[in-house]
């Protein structure tokens, strides 16, 4: 699959569960097929690392598991986190057989 127009990376196979930087400098999390503990991992150390906030994203069916990583984040880790901000969308994307579908997206900004 590929993306259309959106300036969003890709969560294809190579790039699931890596920290990333978006466009504004923001350490990123793209939540892939993993389990939860290792998004979680991941958000606790670049917090650890000196990180003043982190972006979950993840589209699809594992918008849930994204949510899931923020909650336990917050809740059994570092308890002093605020949700900044949720963005959501919707992004098209192409089919190998090239059809276009509309895929829904999350973002989810975690702060100290």
């Amino acid at each position: 699959m590929t993306e259309e127009n959106t300036g969003k990376p890709s969560s294809s196979k190579k790039n699931e569960g890596k920290t990333l930087r978006d466009s504004t400098g923001m350490d990123c999390i793209l939540v892939g097929n993993k389990n939860v503990m290792s998004y979680v991992l991941a958000c606790v150390t670049l917090f650890n690392k000196g990180a003043s906030e982190v972006i979950i994203k993840a589209r699809g069916r594992l918008i849930s598991r994204a949510v899931d990583v923020a909650e336990i984040t917050r809740h059994r880790f570092i308890e002093d986190l605020v949700v900044k901000h949720i963005e959501i969308d919707t992004t098209t994307v192409q089919t190998d057989k090239g059809s276009e579908l509309n895929v829904s997206t999350i973002d989810i900004t975690l702060a100290k």
